[in-house]
């Protein structure tokens, strides 16, 4: 299944919207996705899961290394809409813990501060 990644300017954060699953063949575009925005001076980001209903550990990966590579430059990680299947991978592994997880987009957006003007 080929994954569709995609970049938007939130409310105080970038918006990422992820659609397919999220395996050892796609996890590498997520990743670099992410990456890019850090790269670009991107350090609040939200990642809408809603299209996502599988996920394996090369994609647990991928976030832990993004959440890892924000915090060092002070910026945040969040997850929004994950699904049931992938939340309990998430669980398991304890990222949830790491990760802040929310429910929607707009309620993951709201916990960021407005960017300045």
């Amino acid at each position: 299944m080929t994954l569709q990644v995609s970049a938007r300017s939130g409310q105080g954060c970038t918006v990422v919207q992820v659609q397919g699953d999220l395996d050892m063949a796609t996890s590498p575009q997520l990743r670099d996705t992410l990456q890019k925005l850090i790269d670009a001076g991107d350090r609040q980001v939200v990642v809408d899961m809603a299209g996502v209903g599988f996920m394996d550990s090369s994609a647990l990966g991928a976030l832990v290394v993004t959440f890892k590579s924000l915090r060092a430059v002070d910026g945040r990680l969040s997850l929004a809409a994950v699904q049931p299947g992938v939340r309990r991978v998430l669980s398991i592994t304890s990222v949830d813990r790491v990760i802040d997880i929310y429910d929607d987009v707009p309620t993951a957006e709201a916990t960021y501060p407005p960017s300045a003007v």
